[in-house]
């Protein structure tokens, strides 16, 4: 599954969570989190290493502070030139992205803010204390004018790597302002119903009853007003509701009931069809497949530890596939030999599409990564494309807004297959675009793509 380094926590827990905790405290934790970030680790390992009770208030504002970090990042440098440590560092870099007032962030007083810090640095690292008091002081005092100054840097104005900037600027020329401010905004908790155990009407009126507001869209998905917790979620443990993205849950739709490009529609998959899952973890579109329809599914990827939540997952929904932890594009190593009537791959990727559930994405992805995350993709299409039956149907796609690994992948690999055709299916879902009322609701910016194999 395409998926960021390490994926960050789905949804950020609301500050107050944390409020029975003293702002200190939860400031020193995200200290520690942004300081892993800037070495490069993601913010789900940094979160898992902070104690239980502080997690919730401390992943809160680890999300504003990714939000925030070209400029926190811009200012701290104009502040002091000279880096400091790296625990120090990260913490007036936090106290900075608290500071800076946008609606994404959240609001403390600024008194307040200066005095805790100072408090967190007294217990981390107390030859520092006077430096973060004199820096935040002066922050305060010079708001305005180090703010300006600030901004005039296109990462600290739109707080994403200068070349990720690029980069939407050559791909969307008419849209990458509008992604760019899309991703500062917290990414709402939306849900697939197992239309296997109830009609999305029934769950629908459930919800209702647990007091979790929500709307209705396409076959089976809901967006919550407000997210959830998983365990408030009636009948989550006994798989009768998943956790899913809405341009993921498209995935099964196209590959299931796939049409050529002209609209005709393909013949259905029959009943015990081989369905390969080529890069599956944590599962969520092996489980969709087999909800909707009876196929034998296979399911590989290559981090067995991954793998494991697949497992979790399908064993929660009562579902059951052959699961093998196995690079997809080693295919002496794992292919049986009986080709497939149908392939998903859900490439490895730069996961730009999904910064506002993933805010620490940006900041861990290099420009280079997207070189080589393409040969990736050039890879697995070209290895498993022969492993279909004639006549069959692969359905690529990533969580990405960027050409080069989605489009531009599609068209290269036509080039390569002169003999395969493209079916139907959306491409590029820009989640500022607004598309007909007919068409299923996007959610992460994402990328699909049907190919068809010729027959025999």
């Amino acid at each position: 599954m395409s998926r960021p380094p390490s994926s960050a926590p789905s949804s950020a827990a609301a500050p107050a969570s944390g409020q029975a905790l003293p702002l200190s405290r939860l400031l020193s934790h995200t200290a520690d989190a942004v300081a892993a970030v800037l070495k490069g680790r993601s913010l789900t390992d940094a979160l898992a290493a902070c104690p239980a009770a502080a997690r919730p208030g401390t992943q809160a504002l680890s999300f504003a502070v990714m939000r925030e970090l070209g400029l926190a990042r811009a200012l701290r440098r104009q502040l002091v030139p000279k880096a400091p440590a790296p625990w120090v560092d990260a913490l007036l870099i936090t106290a900075l992205a608290l500071s800076c007032g946008s609606a994404a962030t959240p609001h403390y007083d600024a008194h307040t803010l200066v005095d805790q810090a100072v408090t967190a640095c007294k217990k981390h690292a107390k030859a520092a204390s006077g430096l973060v008091n004199a820096v935040l002081r002066r922050f305060q005092r010079e708001r305005e004018a180090l703010l300006a100054q600030a901004r005039q840097d296109p990462e600290a104005r739109w707080n994403h790597p200068r070349w990720w900037i690029e980069r939407l600027q050559h791909d969307w020329p008419d849209h990458w302002q509008a992604l760019l401010a899309h991703n500062q905004q917290a990414a709402p908790m939306m849900l697939r119903v197992n239309l296997r155990h109830q009609s999305l009407a029934a769950y629908s009126e459930r919800l209702n009853a647990a007091g979790l507001a929500h709307r209705c869209f396409g076959a089976a998905g809901i967006v919550l007003n407000q997210p959830a917790p998983v365990q408030a979620l009636p009948g989550f443990a006994q798989g009768d509701v998943s956790v899913q993205d809405a341009s993921a849950q498209q995935a099964t739709h196209w590959l299931l009931h796939a049409h050529q490009a002209d609209g005709t529609p393909l013949p259905a998959l029959p009943a015990g069809a081989r369905v390969l899952d080529a890069c599956s973890a944590p599962g969520g579109k092996t489980a969709h497949v087999l909800e909707a329809a009876d196929v034998s599914m296979w399911a590989l990827d290559t981090d067995a530890s991954r793998l494991q939540r697949v497992q979790d997952t399908l064993g929660r929904l009562g579902l059951q596939a052959r699961t093998t932890a196995v690079d997809a594009s080693d295919v002496p190593a794992w292919w049986d030999g009986e080709p497939f009537d149908a392939i998903m791959l859900d490439a490895p990727c730069s996961a730009s599409g999904i910064v506002p559930r993933h805010p620490d994405v940006r900041w861990l992805r290099r420009d280079t990564d997207i070189d080589t995350l393409a040969a990736t993709q050039d890879r697995l299409l070209d290895t498993l494309w022969p492993l279909l039956k004639p006549g069959g149907r692969l359905l690529y796609c990533t969580c990405s807004q960027f050409k080069q690994e989605g489009e531009d992948r599609i068209e290269a690999f036509l080039q390569r297959q002169p003999g395969a055709r493209r079916g139907l299916a959306p491409g590029h879902l820009l989640p500022v675009v607004e598309y007909p009322e007919s068409h299923p609701l996007v959610g992460d910016g994402f990328f699909h793509a049907l190919l068809i194999r010729p027959e025999a």
